[in-house]
């Protein structure tokens, strides 16, 4: 998501072709310029959060980079990214906020992870939240991704919170002519096989009575893969008792974080009757990911990982049109209609398995099209993120006009 705003703002302005290319007008996303220390720290899901004196070592000169910045480019605004709910990540939070916070008028938080204000009140001792609070209270803005996420900025009393949902790229501007007309097919010849329970059909309507369901995530047991496992075994036995021709197949895309789940992933798999109805794609990218979700029927992300937000693979499913099956885990919720059918509790194949084959025959995913274009474009958040940052500045500007001048 940095990465996108970065390009949606004209790139790192630290790059001379991004500076020399500099041609605002008013009104348009290229009034902000962004200078960006590429701080990371982590390569891997499993390794954020995960203490090590050489992330001390990187912390501190990407800190001294920031200052540098400030000075070398005249720089008013620092933009940063909180932690999520682990140690370690607050004490980094603590030492950026003390070394980089004194050199700048203003401080912007965007919080892509959730779940701190919680972490904080239940499970660190009183001197931790008490140092979370002086370095890092009453900063200027925080930007949120949900209202449940507001919790997290209230904790450390922001002065403003402003609600911008995550944003991506159209991945299919063709959707009404080369995704839908399959869609609508696939679904009504569902309902059809359906409807007759005895009909076993033939080899030529194999494809139709085979129910695609896709998960693209890393592997984990807390983002949900060996939930969506048990959930399609438990879907295909109910199928099976029912005596119906449809039958569930899982796609799986994404990478192990640890080689504990993956020896366990690879011991499910050595039965026969688990592999049979599963076909593993590995880490995807480019076409072979938009062909993954061209092709499914259905999208599953059972997730309840301790930091998850907004996840972007739930926007990427909205954008194609798929129903979506996920938990109502902290701000997921607040992406679907009131009442949606595909909501399941945490860590439940059985109702995964019930909420699968409620959604194969009642659910086309077509509205989700039109909630992605209407709430979760590029376009849309980069449009929100601007005017938070301006109207941050301009507020400020005209509370203290002597005081603070306007800056980049």
């Amino acid at each position: 998501m940095v990465q996108l705003m970065l390009e949606g703002f004209g790139g790192d302005r630290r790059k001379a072709r991004n500076r020399h290319n500099s041609s605002a007008t008013p009104g348009s996303v290229e009034e902000l310029e962004c200078y960006h220390v590429n701080a990371r720290l982590s390569h891997n899901l499993e390794d954020i959060g995960d203490l090590r004196v050489g992330k001390l070592f990187l912390l501190l000169w990407y800190c001294l980079e920031a200052i540098w910045c400030r000075f070398r480019y005249g720089l008013k605004n620092f933009y940063y990214i909180p932690a999520p709910g682990k140690p370690s990540a607050l004490y980094r939070d603590w030492l950026v906020m003390f070394l980089c916070r004194p050199f700048f008028d203003r401080v912007i938080l965007h919080w892509h992870a959730a779940g701190l204000a919680k972490w904080l009140e239940r499970v660190v001792r009183m001197r931790s939240r008490s140092l979370t609070y002086r370095f890092m209270k009453e900063v200027d803005l925080s930007i949120v991704l949900s209202k449940y996420n507001q919790a997290d900025a209230e904790k450390i009393f922001s002065r403003q919170i402003t609600v911008v949902s995550n944003g991506i790229p159209d991945p299919c501007p063709g959707f009404e002519k080369e995704i839908l007309p399959r869609r609508r097919a696939r679904f009504a010849a569902r309902q059809k096989i359906a409807s007759d329970l005895t009909a076993r059909g033939d080899d030529s309507d194999a494809d139709l009575r085979t129910i695609r369901v896709l998960y693209l995530s890393h592997c984990t047991h807390e983002k949900g893969l060996f939930d969506t496992l048990a959930g399609v075994k438990i879907a295909n036995e109910m199928l099976a008792r029912r005596q119906s021709a449809l039958a569930i197949q899982l796609m799986v895309a994404g990478t192990f974080v640890n080689a504990v789940e993956q020896r366990e992933w690879e011991e499910l798999m050595k039965q026969p009757e688990l592999a049979q109805q599963t076909r593993w794609h590995g880490f995807v990218s480019g076409e072979e990911k938009n062909r993954l979700l061209r092709e499914a029927d259905l999208f599953c992300f059972p997730t309840y990982y301790q930091n998850e937000n907004q996840p972007v693979n739930l926007i990427e499913a909205m954008a194609y049109g798929l129903p979506i099956l996920t938990t109502r885990w902290r701000s997921i919720p607040e992406l679907f209609p009131s009442g949606y059918l595909g909501l399941v509790d945490v860590r439940s194949p059985e109702q995964i398995a019930e909420a699968l084959l409620r959604l194969a025959t009642a659910e086309t995913g077509e509205e989700f099209r039109q909630i992605f274009l209407g709430t979760f474009t590029m376009e849309k958040h980069l449009a929100a993120l601007r005017q938070a940052f301006l109207g941050l500045e301009t507020d400020n500007a005209k509370a203290f006009p002597s005081a603070l001048p306007v800056s980049r």
